[in-house]
C-alpha cells in the first residue's frame, strides 16, 4: 500500500500574495534574511500585512546554512511575540530556519499552533512544501536534517517577482537542485504514481526552461516556471524521499562548503552512474533504477535499445544543461584541494551514510562504495 498527501496550500502567480486576506491573522512573526529587506522585497508582504491591519514583526538574522545559534535567538524572538501566524519569506537558508524555530516554539510554548506561510525567493530547495529542515552545527562542520510534519508550512506563496533578481549562478545552482530532487524522488523506493507524475513535469520544465532563466533572469515567464517546478519537485520528495546524491550533498556542504545545488549538480551524473549500476559487474539488482531512468531517458526523446545506453545518453543530457549553466564537472574543479578533499574524504563517506536520505536510494550503498564514488566525482572519472 501507498500514500501521497498533500498539505499544503499552495497559491502561484504574481497576485499570490493577496490570498493571505484569506486568513484570519492578527499578529505575524516575519523570519526572513537581511537581503529580502534590504532589497525592498519584503514591501510586498508588509503592504499586503499593512492593509488586513495586522500588527507584526521582523526577525530578519537568518544566514546561510542557518546554525544552532540562530535557530535559538529566533525561537526567543518568538516566545516573546508568540504570533497567530509565522511567515517565512527568503531562499530556503530562511524557510529552513522559520521551520525549526516554529516547531521549537510550537513544542515549547504555543497554546495553539500558528498558521504558517512560507514565501520562498528562489526555486531550489522546494521547502516551501516539505516537512523536512536542515540546521548546522559550526562547532562539528555537521549539517543536521529535521524531520516532523510540524515543520511543514500550510501555506506557500509562489511570487515569480521575487526570483527576478536572482544571478545567474544561482539561478543555475538551485535549479539543478530542482532536478535532483525530482530524480532522486522518481527511482526512490518509496516513489508511487503520483510522486513520479510531479518528478516527470518537473524534469520538463527544468531542461525547458532552467536555460532561458539563466540567460536571461527577467523572463518572467521562464521564472513562474522554474517556481512552480521547484514546488512540484519538492511535493515529489515530500512522500517519495530522496537519496544518496542528497546525503553525499549535504556532508560535503557541511564540511567543504560548497553550495547545495551546487554539490547535488556535480554528483549527479555519478549517483546514476552507480544506482544503474553502469560501471561495475555487480550481484547488486540494479534493474529497478535501470528501467525507472530508462523510463526518464526516453521521456526526453533520448532513449536508446538498451536500457544502459539509454541510462548513459540521460547522463550525456544532464552533463550537457551542467555545462551550459557554467557548472563544474567535478569536486576538484570547483577549487577543492586534494588535501583538503582527502582530510574529509572518509568522513564524509561515514556521514553520507548514516545521513536520512540513504535508506530509499534504489542501490543500498556501502561505506567504500560511497568513498570510491567521491573519488570519481572529485577526479572526474569518466563514465
Amino acid at each position: 500500500m501507498s500514500s501521497f498527501v498533500v498539505k499544503t496550500k499552495v497559491f502561484s502567480g504574481v497576485d499570490a500574495f493577496h490570498n493571505l486576506k484569506n486568513f484570519d491573522i492578527k499578529h505575524a512573526c516575519i523570519i526572513t534574511d537581511p537581503f529580502v529587506i534590504s532589497s525592498g522585497m519584503s514591501k510586498l508582504l508588509t503592504d499586503v500585512l499593512d492593509e488586513m491591519g495586522v500588527e507584526y514583526r521582523i526577525f530578519s538574522d537568518i544566514v546561510p546554512d542557518p546554525p544552532i545559534e540562530v535557530i535559538v535567538e529566533g525561537v526567543g524572538r518568538i516566545l516573546d511575540h508568540q504570533p497567530d501566524a509565522v511567515i517565512a519569506m527568503g531562499g530556503g537558508s530562511a524557510i529552513d530556519s522559520a521551520k525549526s524555530i516554529n516547531y521549537f516554539y510550537i513544542r515549547t510554548k504555543a497554546e495553539q499552533k500558528p498558521l504558517f506561510v512560507a514565501i520562498p525567493t528562489t526555486s531550489g530547495t522546494g521547502s516551501e512544501v516539505t516537512e523536512f529542515s536542515v540546521i548546522t552545527d559550526r562547532q562539528a562542520n555537521v549539517k543536521y536534517p529535521l524531520v516532523n510534519e510540524l515543520l511543514l508550512p500550510d501555506v506557500a506563496l509562489l511570487d515569480p517577482r521575487l526570483t527576478l533578481s536572482v544571478p545567474p549562478t544561482v539561478t543555475a545552482d538551485t535549479g539543478m537542485d530542482v532536478l535532483t530532487h525530482a530524480i532522486e524522488a522518481y527511482v526512490s523506493l518509496s516513489a508511487t504514481d503520483f510522486s513520479d507524475t510531479l518528478a516527470e513535469k518537473a524534469i520538463e520544465i527544468i531542461f525547458q526552461y532552467l536555460p532561458k532563466a539563466f540567460d536571461n533572469g527577467n523572463d518572467i515567464v521562464a521564472r513562474e516556471k522554474l517556481h512552480n517546478a521547484s514546488c512540484m519537485a519538492g511535493m515529489a520528495f515530500n512522500n517519495a524521499q530522496l537519496g544518496i546524491n542528497h546525503s553525499i550533498a549535504h556532508a560535503i556542504g557541511a564540511k567543504m562548503h560548497v553550495p547545495h545545488g551546487r554539490a547535488n549538480a556535480i554528483i549527479l551524473p555519478y549517483v546514476i552512474a552507480f544506482n544503474a549500476g553502469l560501471r561495475v559487474i555487480s550481484q547488486d539488482d540494479c534493474s529497478y533504477a535501470m528501467e525507472k531512468y530508462t523510463a526518464l531517458a526516453k521521456m526526453m526523446h533520448v532513449g536508446a535499445g538498451s536500457g544502459r545506453q539509454s541510462v548513459k545518453n540521460l547522463i550525456a543530457r544532464i552533463e550537457d544543461l551542467a555545462r551550459a549553466l557554467d557548472i563544474p564537472t567535478s569536486l576538484r574543479a570547483q577549487g577543492i584541494s586534494e588535501e583538503e578533499y582527502k582530510k574529509f574524504r572518509n568522513e564524509i563517506a561515514s556521514t553520507a551514510m548514516a545521513d536520512t536520505c540513504t535508506p530509499s536510494n534504489p542501490r543500498k550503498p556501502t561505506t567504500h562504495q560511497l568513498r570510491e564514488l567521491l573519488d570519481m566525482c572529485y577526479y572526474e572519472t569518466a563514465l
